[in-house]
């Protein structure tokens, strides 16, 4: 791959993920200060990326495997997610901003699978490939967090209680005009099916890679990856409102440290996944997770703050050797001609399905844990999902047979 196909890639990525993390990190913190949305209302916001993963699949079968280039199809959702994105910075109520939310979901989520078919359309061994681009993700991300906690202070309680949050959309809104424009300048990533006259109705809805499932690792690993969501999902909609209900000062810049470690194991992933297989790497990932929220469970912000630290800290682990390495196999065992739905189902399995389900879960459990002044039992919420990520541990290690991916593409 040459330099310059590189640094386009990577300037994708880096908006891409720049874009979800300026918002969605301050999201329930928002929504419950700003809009005073309680926390069912909050878990119905951020179920809104669920279905919109759940569509993102159909998305992707129906247009950009079979009519349309994939970076032309990026950047025309992210030109309509700048517009939704300011819409959204405009809203003072959680009705109007819940159907917002809801559109702009449908438009971002398939762009996930988007920027990774672009991506591996140029690159001869994914395998060792990808990791450097991802990675660049995970710094427009880092990035988008430093921001919002040590150049705008945004998320200080004095700027959380006159709104300041609100511009977290108007920052998403100018980054996704400008990740709109650029994708029109990516590498060109055709449609890789022919089309025909007699187009069945599992092609035109791109139910092709389906047929994945007859591969019963496959499934073992596409049925955890929806369980796995289901813990993940407490992460996303409670973390950054229980470091702030508990006193963290800059929590959201803080919580970028999950990122910074996201970088390092995201360069040892190619080691790791060669040296100990995928069957022993998401093992770790889900060992990561159940230790995660047991710290989160029995941490706090005074002696023993090193232990929400370590927990952020993490999400390394969790993220990249769970979801890069989930990717890397999953277009390991796609047909050539399959590889951006199988990349959306798998999308659908993780952000869809799962933290649909999830999502709704962590509403009720935070709600049954809420307290007469407004602060939840957090210890208590957090052993839910460290139980069920255990449950999910002991039965990938049941059900999936080791097998070696010897990936070259």
């Amino acid at each position: 791959m040459k330099n310059a196909v590189r640094a386009q890639l990577c300037s994708m990525m880096f908006l891409e993920f720049f874009i979800w993390g300026a918002w969605f990190v301050t999201l329930g913190t928002f929504l419950g200060n700003n809009l005073q949305a309680t926390d069912g209302e909050i878990a119905l916001a951020f179920s809104t990326q669920s279905w919109g993963a759940i569509i993102a699949p159909f998305v992707i079968g129906i247009i950009a495997d079979r009519y349309f280039n994939a970076e032309k199809i990026l950047g025309v959702l992210h030109l309509l997610g700048a517009v939704l994105m300011y819409l959204m910075y405009e809203s003072s109520a959680f009705e109007g901003f819940y159907i917002l939310v809801l559109a702009y979901m449908i438009v971002y989520m398939p762009t996930l699978a988007l920027v990774n078919s672009v991506s591996f359309n140029q690159m001869k061994n994914p395998a060792k490939e990808f990791s450097l681009v991802r990675v660049f993700g995970t710094l427009g991300w880092i990035v988008a967090g430093l921001s919002i906690s040590f150049i705008f202070h945004w998320d200080k309680g004095e700027s959380i209680e006159q709104g300041f949050l609100k511009n977290t959309f108007l920052m998403t809104a100018l980054a996704s005009l400008l990740l709109g424009l650029f994708s029109f300048t990516l590498p060109k990533t055709p449609p890789k099916l022919i089309r025909s006259k007699n187009v069945t109705i599992k092609e035109i809805l791109g139910l092709d890679s389906l047929g994945l499932f007859k591969d019963r690792n496959f499934l073992v690993f596409f049925l955890s990856s929806v369980l796995i969501c289901i813990p993940l999902a407490f992460y996303y909609q409670n973390a950054n409102p229980f470091l702030v209900e508990i006193g963290m000062d800059n929590a959201t810049g803080k919580m970028t440290i999950g990122q910074i470690s996201e970088i390092a194991f995201m360069l040892l992933l190619p080691y790791f996944f060669t040296k100990f297989g995928f069957k022993k790497t998401i093992l770790v990932a889900m060992g990561a997770w159940v230790l995660r929220y047991i710290l989160f469970a029995y941490g706090d912000v005074n002696e023993l703050g090193f232990m929400l630290i370590v927990g952020i800290a993490l999400h390394g682990i969790c993220y990249d050797f769970f979801f890069v390495s989930g990717q890397i196999y999953t277009d390991s065992k796609a047909g050539e001609a399959y590889k951006s739905s199988a990349q959306g189902l798998i999308t659908l399995a993780t952000y869809g399905i799962g933290m649909l389900i999830g999502f709704w879960i962590a509403g009720k459990i935070s709600t049954w844990y809420l307290l007469e002044d407004g602060t939840h039992i957090w210890k208590t919420i957090w052993m839910y999902p460290a139980g069920f990520a255990f449950v999910v541990f002991v039965l990938f290690a049941i059900f999936f047979k080791t097998e070696k991916i010897d990936y070259q593409s």
